[in-house]
């Protein structure tokens, strides 16, 4: 069996893959419909766009599910402090994906252009809103967000829905934006021809350079932001309880982790090199599924970098450093985090074959013959 402390690294690592596959899986669908007004410039143009994401979203936004459902169970602590304190963000980020299901039903409902318009409008909105709102949360934990325990470990939050909405939060939204977007025009150039392929391999290499120049712009910022440290704790392997510790706060403390570790440099270096290979093949205009993979890299690494840099904190406090919840402090039992962990590694290999058995069978564009051949089973 496992130690406690093994454990709880195992259920971090694994929360940072399910939100890596939020982000990889789920990126190109949100990123397919932000571009669905700009690479579709007819009718049939955004009916394309729609179907190289139509048969594939639904299974794609598992991992979103899984994700929520992963917090829930391994780290139940995060998971009350982040669903009470970003309620409100949470449930504009639900409005905003019930957008795209209602999207793609009713499009194709009828065939009015105002009505279509209407829905093409409600499937951008559903792209958009879930990618900032995910960049919004990611800037926020790096900063630490505003609640308290008290003795009986009832927490209370002491901010409000636009103090989410800062500065720097708002610069790791727009790096979020930027990154589900070229992953989602690398996506569009696999899956269509001109002129909408061509269209998507030029937002793709803009995006990369947004990318890049924003996220090399986070890092300098975060130089400058207040990390936190731990002192006096319980242990790796005591009970959670996430006030048996003392945590200070200090200037320019957010980066600690790449002097101390600086293997930790791979990620960010990664990112940047990723992003800037997909880049590349954006304007060669080669290589399309090279440059999807590049794409998939960079928000991988995007997001692990963030998670580096928080480690072993999962979510601070900026209202009472020592109610922060960190990897040793915030978990299930051992015995829970044991059971979970067997049943992944049962369940999560057939999740991942079944899904490359099905984007095997999916492969090829879409093309308007395509449409026009079955159109009542297309969007």
């Amino acid at each position: 069996m496992l130690d406690y402390e093994t454990l709880r690294v195992i259920w971090w690592a694994l929360l940072g893959v399910l939100l890596i596959g939020i982000a990889v899986m789920d990126g190109f669908d949100l990123g397919s419909a932000i571009l669905l007004p700009i690479v579709g410039r007819s009718d049939m143009e955004r009916r394309i766009v729609i179907n190289t994401v139509g048969p594939v979203w639904e299974g794609n936004q598992v991992w979103l599910i899984l994700g929520g459902g992963a917090i829930f169970a391994a780290w139940p602590l995060l998971y009350a402090v982040a669903f009470s304190g970003f309620y409100l963000a949470m449930l504009l980020l639900l409005l905003s994906l019930i957008l795209r299901p209602v999207g793609f039903k009713f499009r194709s409902k009828l065939q009015g252009t105002r009505w279509r318009n209407v829905w093409d409008g409600a499937l951008f909105i559903g792209g958009l809103v879930p990618a900032l709102v995910y960049g919004v949360a990611f800037g926020n934990a790096l900063q630490g967000v505003p609640f308290r325990f008290d003795d009986t470990l009832r927490m209370t939050y002491e901010g409000s829905l636009f103090d989410l909405f800062n500065p720097f939060a708002l610069l790791c939204a727009l790096v979020s934006v930027a990154m589900i977007v070229m992953h989602g025009a690398t996506w569009l150039s696999i899956k269509t021809e001109a002129p909408v392929r061509n269209r998507a391999r030029r937002a793709a290499a803009v995006a990369g350079v947004v990318l890049i120049v924003l996220f090399l712009a986070g890092g300098v910022w975060a130089g400058h932001i207040d990390g936190y440290a731990i002192g006096h704790f319980a242990g790796t392997n005591a009970p959670s309880n996430p006030l048996a510790k003392q945590v200070t706060r200090a200037a320019g403390h957010l980066l600690v982790n790449y002097r101390a570790y600086p293997w930790m440099l791979a990620a960010p270096i990664m990112g940047l090199a990723a992003a800037g290979w997909s880049l590349l093949l954006s304007l060669m205009k080669r290589a399309t599924v090279a440059a999807f993979v590049g794409s998939g890299i960079a928000s991988a690494a995007v997001i692990a970098t963030a998670g580096l840099s928080l480690f072993p904190f999962l979510l601070p406090s900026s209202a009472d450093p020592g109610s922060s919840l960190t990897v040793w402090d915030a978990s299930s039992s051992e015995t829970t985090l044991g059971v979970m962990l067997a049943v992944t590694v049962v369940f999560l290999p057939i999740v991942m074959i079944y899904t490359g058995w099905v984007y095997r069978v999916l492969r090829g564009p879409v093309t308007a013959a395509s449409i026009e051949k079955d159109p009542h089973s297309a969007y």
